[in-house]
């Protein structure tokens, strides 16, 4: 059931008039993009691409329109299209780190997890301190399989960021992966003390509560991941088997039919064989 998360892309670029950066004269091109970025704000995408488009035709070295036409690109799905987009202002600018981060990003959500570890080790190689390429280059590791090394990439995020919530979560999916449960309790306990909205590190701290044997805090725990998303039907599905071990069969068999009428087909298997 344990569910990771990369981190949100980086915020998109603004280059406002009067920036340092930009010359006292009227920039047609600067004008586009931050229009662009108005439009992503307010969510139409499609504008905002359009904007984007037309800085590129503007200023075709506009590297900071490359990498935020491909952020809004990923956002729709097209990372395909996004890592064009980053290609181009990663050839332009070849220190630009965030484009090698989204670029990472984008190869992860294409499931080519090396290619996304190459990402985030340039991203790391010009910025030592970007906690957040070590907690995703630790996600696709896990995803290859080498748990340990998610681990130290999970350790060193949280070295330059102890506050960051998702990494807590992220090494405890890890160590849930090792059975050490306890560990993994107390990871997702961490990660809950700094967001106590985190939807996941509750329903992963249930599942690992329930290795443990802990029904009654498994339970607890999948309870309160249901308040926050009524419409986690993996939550459902496994407060379900939680409560059939407290002995609660008609808690239980509620609990699977909510899951499947959210489409969750364990639950809908639980249901027709226990209930």
């Amino acid at each position: 059931m344990s569910r990771r998360t990369t981190a949100i892309a980086a915020a998109l670029s603004v280059l406002a008039l009067g920036s340092p950066l930009i010359t006292a004269c009227a920039n047609p091109s600067i004008d586009t993009f931050n229009n662009g970025v108005d439009k992503y704000e307010q969510g139409d995408y499609q504008g905002a691409i359009a904007d984007y488009t037309k800085a590129i035709e503007i200023n075709p070295d506009f590297a900071d329109a490359f990498l935020n036409r491909g952020m809004v690109k990923a956002k729709l799905g097209d990372n395909q299209g996004a890592i064009s987009d980053y290609d181009r202002a990663i050839e332009i600018n070849p220190k630009f780190v965030l484009a090698y981060y989204n670029r990472g990003n984008a190869k992860y959500e294409l499931e080519d997890y090396q290619a996304a570890i190459a990402d985030y080790n340039k991203t790391i190689e010009i910025d030592p301190k970007k906690g957040d390429a070590y907690g995703n280059r630790g996600n696709a590791k896990l995803d290859l399989g080498d748990i340990q090394g998610a681990i130290a990439d999970y350790n060193k995020s949280i070295e330059i960021d102890p506050t960051y919530a998702l990494a807590y979560s992220n090494r405890g999916s890890a160590k849930e992966r090792l059975k050490d449960y306890e560990g993994a309790v107390a990871d997702f306990t961490k990660a809950i003390e700094i967001d106590p909205k985190y939807v996941n590190a509750y329903a992963n701290r249930g599942l690992s509560k329930g290795r443990l044997q802990d029904y009654q805090g498994s339970n607890a725990d999948l309870t309160k991941a249901i308040e926050i998303d009524p419409n986690y039907a993996i939550a459902y599905s496994n407060r379900g088997i939680t409560r059939y071990l407290l002995g609660d069969f008609k808690g239980a068999c509620s609990d699977w039919r909510k899951g499947a009428d959210l489409g969750y087909d364990r639950s809908a298997e639980l249901l027709k064989k226990q209930c």
